[in-house]
C-alpha cells in the first residue's frame, strides 16, 4: 500500500502551500481548481484545500505527527532550509527533525530506517 494524496485543509491555502513548498522543496502541480493547491509528494500529492466556515483548525499543541522519509543528506538540507526560512525546530532526534507547519500541524523529516518495512504490526 502506498499513499495517493494527503489533504490538508485551511483558511489560507496559497500561505499553506507557498510554506510548504519552500520548506519541503516541493514542487507545486497544476490543480483542477483555483482554490486549491497540490504539491509534488514523490509519486503521491499534498493537497491544499480551504477550509469551510466554521470548521475546527488543528488542536493548538497537538502531537499528532506525520513525517516524510529522507536520507541523512536531505534531512540536513531540511535543517537548512528551516533555518534559512526562520522555520523553528520544535524537536531534533538523530533521525527526525520536528516543525509546526503555519497552522499548527506538527510535521518533519526522517531517516530512521533500522525497523526494516516488514516487521509485523502490533
Amino acid at each position: 500500500m502506498r499513499l495517493h494524496h494527503l489533504a490538508l485543509r485551511t483558511r489560507d491555502p496559497d500561505a499553506l502551500a507557498r510554506w510548504w513548498a519552500a520548506v519541503f522543496a516541493l514542487p507545486v502541480v497544476p490543480a483542477p481548481r483555483p482554490e486549491v493547491c497540490w504539491l509534488r509528494l514523490d509519486d503521491a500529492l499534498l493537497m491544499i484545500e480551504p477550509s469551510e466556515p466554521g470548521e475546527p483548525g488543528v488542536p493548538a499543541g497537538t502531537l499528532e505527527f506525520a513525517a516524510f522519509r529522507v536520507t541523512p543528506a536531505e534531512r540536513d538540507d531540511f535543517a537548512r532550509r528551516c533555518e534559512a526560512l526562520a522555520v523553528p525546530i520544535e524537536h531534533r532526534t538523530a533521525w527526525t527533525i520536528y516543525v509546526r507547519d503555519p497552522d499548527g500541524r506538527r510535521v518533519g523529516v526522517s531517516c530512521f530506517d533500522a525497523v526494516p518495512s516488514a516487521a509485523p504490526v502490533r
